[in-house]
This record gives C-alpha cells, sequence and structure tokens, in this order.
C-alpha cells in the first residue's frame, strides 16, 4: 500500500424513499402523487411496527448523501470527500462511490453500513446498471458478514447481532464527548429533501462520518492496536484538521463548537 492509499474507508449513506416507486408498485390502483405515495408508506410501517418506526424498506430508498473519509494505517484522519458536491446527483453519487471503491483495497468502516448502507448501495448499483466485480464477486470481500474487508462497527459492538447497541452512533459519540446529533437526525432527512436542502443533509452525513470515525479509534483501543494516549493524539490531530477545512466546510464549525474532549465517567 502506497503512503497516500488509505487503509480505511469510513462511509455514511443518507436516503429518501421514492416516491414514484413507491407509487409503482405499492399503489397502482390508487390516485396518489410521489409524495403521498411516500406518506402513505410511512404511515403503514408505522403501524407495523406499534409506532416505533415509519421506516420505508430500503428497496424503494436511494441515496441523496454519501460521505466517505480516507484514514491511514496508523488510524490518522487524512480526508474527507462529499461525493459529487455541490450537485449530489443520486446517480453520480452511486457511480462515484463504487468507482472509488474499486480504486481501493481499503476497509470498509461504517455504524449499521452492513445492515443499511452497503445494501443500499448495492440496490442501487442495480438501479443504475453500476459495475462493481471486485465486490460483488469476492466470496469472502466486503459482502461477508465476518470477514475483514468491512467493518461494520454496529454489527462488532453488538457481538454480531447477540445484543443490540441502544442508542446507536449518537450514544457512542457523547461518551466519547463528541458531538452525536445535534440540529438534524435521521428522521429530518426527508423534510430536508422535500425542501430542497440537499447542502444540509450532506453536512448531516459528513457529521456522522466525523462521529464514527472517533468510535472507530475507540475500539481499536479495545482490540489493542492503540492505546488511549494514542487515540487521544488522533483525535486532537483530528481537530487540527477539521480547523484547517473550515473555509472549505463552513458547517464544520458546528462540529466544533460542539465537540468535547473525553472524560470517564461515573
Amino acid at each position: 500500500m502506497s503512503r497516500d492509499e488509505p487503509a480505511y474507508l469510513v462511509f455514511d449513506v443518507e436516503t429518501v424513499p421514492d416516491g414514484e416507486l413507491l407509487r409503482r408498485v405499492r399503489y397502482p390502483r390508487e390516485d396518489l402523487s410521489p409524495d403521498e405515495a411516500v406518506d402513505q408508506a410511512q404511515r403503514e410501517a408505522l403501524e407495523r411496527s406499534g409506532g416505533r418506526s415509519d421506516f420505508v424498506p430500503i428497496t424503494f430508498c436511494y441515496p441523496v448523501a454519501i460521505c466517505v473519509a480516507r484514514v491511514t494505517a496508523s488510524y490518522e484522519l487524512q480526508a474527507i470527500t462529499l461525493l459529487d458536491d455541490p450537485r449530489f446527483s443520486p446517480q453520480v453519487l452511486v457511480q462515484d462511490f463504487w468507482r472509488g471503491l474499486s480504486a481501493h483495497q481499503s476497509t470498509l468502516v461504517s455504524f449499521n453500513g452492513r445492515g443499511f448502507d452497503l445494501p443500499v448501495l448495492e440496490m442501487a448499483a442495480f438501479r443504475y446498471g453500476v459495475s462493481a466485480p471486485g465486490h460483488f464477486s469476492d466470496r469472502y470481500g466486503r459482502r461477508y458478514r465476518y470477514g475483514t474487508a468491512h467493518l461494520d462497527l454496529c454489527d462488532w459492538l453488538s457481538n454480531h447481532g447477540a445484543t443490540h447497541v441502544t442508542g446507536g452512533l449518537n450514544l457512542l459519540s457523547k461518551l466519547l464527548g463528541k458531538p452525536g446529533k445535534m440540529d438534524v437526525t435521521g428522521s429530518d432527512v426527508l423534510h430536508l429533501f422535500r425542501e430542497g436542502r440537499l447542502r444540509d443533509i450532506n453536512d448531516y452525513c459528513m457529521f456522522d462520518v466525523l462521529d464514527t470515525y472517533f468510535v472507530f479509534l475507540r475500539t481499536r483501543v479495545m482490540t489493542g492496536a492503540i492505546d488511549l494516549d494514542e487515540e487521544q493524539r488522533l483525535m486532537t490531530s483530528a481537530h487540527r484538521w477539521i480547523e484547517s477545512q473550515l473555509e472549505r466546510h463552513p458547517h464544520l464549525g458546528q462540529y466544533l463548537e460542539n465537540w468535547g474532549d473525553w472524560k470517564p465517567w461515573p
């Protein structure tokens, strides 16, 4: 691996339901607009879940934001990229993701990526006719649950589904003193999309990638790959890197305003 080649790609995806697809598949005999089809599907999901979730199945969703962070073999944050910035075209997002993945032999790092983000991107590859032979033809690669080519931190911390990581990425981030969820959460994405606020969705996606990176560092402490002193040095280095990106990504100012240092409690 070259000096500039990332050892890890930390990624996150934000999606919205495809109202036209829902209308055609679920409600072909009803006179619904695409937005009405989404609203109907969400009401049905909420009813089926006993009021717990209005989430529409991923087969009906497509990406509107993909963020990827490059991390070195020594766990330094190298770069963060919002794909297809500033257009955020779903088709180009998907093409760029799979093209970039094919160009690197890096380990993917995600939070619930095995259950959500990666299946969404695989379905999107089907939707847009994107070729990714290195991914789909590798029997024991990133699609293999117990392999090393994709580290799903949610899966790893839950003992591969033996328990639940209740509180999710937000809880884990706040345990580390990092921002976690601020003024936008995943449940806000559809509303923001309908208002045409793709930039805000992508900013939120970047925040999630940063949180995922810091959770990744703590899991490397747990495995013994680094110690706490090195983790704190890496966090300080990441803070400086984020500061250096403020002119290009002004929204990162909000992340730094909510930044805290890790202190164990109780």
